[in-house]
């Protein structure tokens, strides 16, 4: 830290009503560490924002001294962006709030809040919004990429679902950024991710929903993973809008539902979630059990915020962490044959690859709606995974990415996949990912909103270069 930086710190705690740590200061360990173990990287100061006016004060300050930003929500990316050596992060994490209007159906969500409290705060009215499927992921960086998860069948993605959103931009205003303020901005921040600003708040359309969901998992071997993957074609294939599906390869659990010889044995799995009290889940149910009896199953009703938990403690702090995704368009044979031929080498217990089912609800927007990173046709996200100790760390790492080049023979498009689930954000990437025209239209956007690129640790899209010349 240059001593001019050193000096200023003084004077950004008097401006700030948030705290401001720097290294050896109590509580600077904590609030650099990310959910990845394997990213261990130290900022020359935390800004903790507690308000939208915190979070210019700290941008201001980085800009002005030719510091690096950083911005941490739920700091749960693969890639630990939220965190960068000798820079400023904008930690949002006091941001946590979320206020509910349960005749409005709107629910607004502090940019520091995690799925857990968005979840939590809405349910007690008997409402949620679509979010992703791990409770301890940020609901900012989740949203900024897309947002898919249990509800997205029905309602879509949290995108497609979000009114408007406070901005924090590079200059320091604070803007509202909604199909009426701002229009391109709330476009690009529909799926751009956080190169346009800071979003220390967003406000979501909320939907109706049962506290109790209906829950199934099934558990095969690995030789039978050929008729399993095959049988699970069928089922999502015909699930019915009030039922969704995550099938995918897992170590088997040692919980008490599961027998103790297949704790932590290689298989595959089918999550089959049931919502509204719909009767179809029963009638899958029987018909799964019925086609190809599993190893084991559990059955039972679930209350929906312990639903999106159920992910947590695979993907728990302090492992090791790699991702990359893909889409695929179906369960074809060739993409069994793949995933079954690839599956068994995996190392950790804790490795994983899942399918997220995409249909329905999230195919009514337009292609151009928003700046999401994958087409709406119907299809699956692929998410393939690590978590490990650092010793497996290396090995596994080669297990996703073999993974990952198998499948993309039969993904969509170039098989860049969902934003959110990038370990490789180069620019050539992200082109591919986005597609020329939306790539162009959001660099276009982040010339007027971030000329300079100081909001680049993300999945950067640089300006376009002929508009930033201009401004």
């Amino acid at each position: 830290m240059t001593q001019a930086t050193t000096r200023g710190i003084g004077e950004l705690r008097t401006v700030m009503e948030g705290p401001v740590i720097v290294p050896g200061a109590p509580g600077f360990d904590d609030r650099r560490r990310v959910w990845n173990a394997a990213i261990d990287r130290s900022p020359a100061v935390i800004a903790r924002c507690a308000t939208a006016t915190d979070v210019a004060v700290a941008v201001a300050f980085a800009r002005e001294r030719g510091l690096e930003v950083s911005v941490r929500g739920g700091a749960h990316s693969t890639t630990g962006m939220a965190v960068c050596d000798d820079a400023l992060m904008v930690d949002l994490s006091l941001l946590n709030k979320v206020a509910v209007d349960p005749g409005a159906r709107r629910a607004r969500a502090g940019g520091g809040a995690l799925l857990a409290d968005l979840d939590a705060a809405t349910q007690a009215h008997g409402l949620a919004v679509p979010t992703g499927a791990i409770s301890h992921t940020g609901v900012g960086g989740l949203t900024l990429g897309g947002g898919m998860g249990w509800l997205t069948r029905k309602h879509g993605l949290s995108i497609d679902n979000l009114t408007c959103a406070e901005v924090v931009t590079a200059e320091g205003r604070v803007l509202r950024a909604s199909a009426d303020e701002h229009p391109d901005l709330f476009w690009a921040i529909r799926g751009g991710g956080g190169n346009f600003g800071v979003v220390t708040a967003f406000e979501f359309a909320l939907h109706e929903l049962d506290p109790m969901v209906q829950f199934g998992l099934f558990f095969w071997s690995l030789d039978q993973g050929p008729d399993a993957l095959r049988l699970i074609r069928e089922i999502t294939a015909a699930m019915p809008p009030d039922i969704n599906a995550v099938p995918g390869a897992v170590n088997a659990p040692p919980a008490p539902f599961v027998p103790p010889q297949h704790h932590f044995a290689p298989g595959y799995v089918l999550l089959l979630a049931g919502f509204g009290g719909t009767p179809e889940h029963a009638g899958l149910t029987a018909r799964i059990r019925q086609a190809l009896p599993p190893l084991f199953d559990l059955v039972t009703p679930m209350a929906y915020v312990e639903l999106q938990k159920l992910l947590d403690e695979a993907s728990a702090w302090g492992h090791c962490c790699y991702e990359k995704g893909t889409y695929i368009e179906d369960l074809s044979d060739p993409v069994i044959e793949t995933i079954t031929g690839h599956v068994p080498r995996k190392n950790s217990p804790v490795s994983h690859l899942l399918f997220y089912r995409l249909d329905g609800a999230y195919c009514r927007p337009g292609e151009d709606e928003t700046a999401f990173s994958g087409g709406r046709t119907p299809r699956y996200a692929a998410f393939i995974g690590l978590t490990s100790d650092a010793g497996l760390l290396s090995a596994e790492r080669g297990w996703v990415r073999g993974m990952w080049e198998a499948l993309r023979p039969h993904a969509i498009g170039s098989g860049d996949g969902y934003v959110n689930a990038m370990a490789d954000t180069s620019a050539v990437r992200l082109r591919h990912s986005y597609g020329p025209a939306k790539y162009q239209r959001l660099a276009s956007i982040k010339a007027e909103y971030d000329p300079g690129n100081l909001f680049h640790l993300n999945a950067n899209i640089p300006p376009a270069q002929s508009a930033a010349a201009g401004r």
